[in-house]
């Protein structure tokens, strides 16, 4: 009995084994264009006026084996340091412990865990998501822009908008600020052009 569960898993094991080399050999690095990319974020200040502000300094990795980036995993990393809302004062609050705690977590990070295609041109992304010292999934809304050779590159470029929101409260972050000054829902905004290696 135990032989032929082992046997089992070590087949089960050899498959995913031989998809995951598959993957590789197929997978297409897409590196992020820095100079036509933004991550920004919106929060809601006394529940009347809105606050924009963005990260400064981040990366993101796309790979793909399909064309229609329909197998995409996509990787974030993000340093929190960078954090501008167009206000000193205010980013340096944002950088304290009453917030990011930027010293003690320098960096949020996200991971896809899928990116299935909903339409023509758009995708659900799920993934990851750690800020703060914590980790919880959230879901993003995606929409492709299309792919283009670049004019003087001649590289293929692709485009993406992603969308969505969280709670910051999920992340421990501000929690001693009520929603009536600070809104729990942060709604989320990137930009991204990435030219195929």
């Amino acid at each position: 009995m135990l032989n032929k569960k082992s046997k089992k898993m070590r087949k089960i094991q050899l498959i995913v084994a031989v998809l995951a080399l598959a993957f590789s050999v197929n997978a297409q690095i897409w590196t992020l264009d820095k100079a036509h990319a933004k991550l920004g974020f919106t929060i809601t200040h006394m529940m009347i006026s809105d606050v924009d502000g963005q990260f400064k300094s981040f990366d993101i990795k796309l790979t793909s084996g399909k064309t229609d980036f329909s197998d995409a995993i996509i990787e974030l990393s993000a340093d929190v340091n960078s954090i501008n809302t167009d206000n000193e004062q205010r980013d340096a609050h944002l950088k304290t412990p009453d917030f990011f705690d930027a010293e003690k977590f320098k960096t949020l990070n996200f991971k896809s865990t899928s990116f299935v295609k909903t339409g023509e041109k758009t995708y659900q992304l799920t993934g990851d998501l750690t800020m703060h010292g914590v980790t919880k999934p959230v879901v993003l809304d995606v929409i492709f822009n299309g792919t283009i050779e670049h004019p003087y590159t001649k590289k293929t470029v692709a485009g993406f908008k992603v969308k969505g929101k969280i709670n910051r409260s999920d992340f421990a972050v501000g929690t001693s600020f009520a929603a009536g000054m600070l809104s729990e829902e942060v709604a989320i905004t990137a930009n991204a052009e990435f030219t195929k290696d």
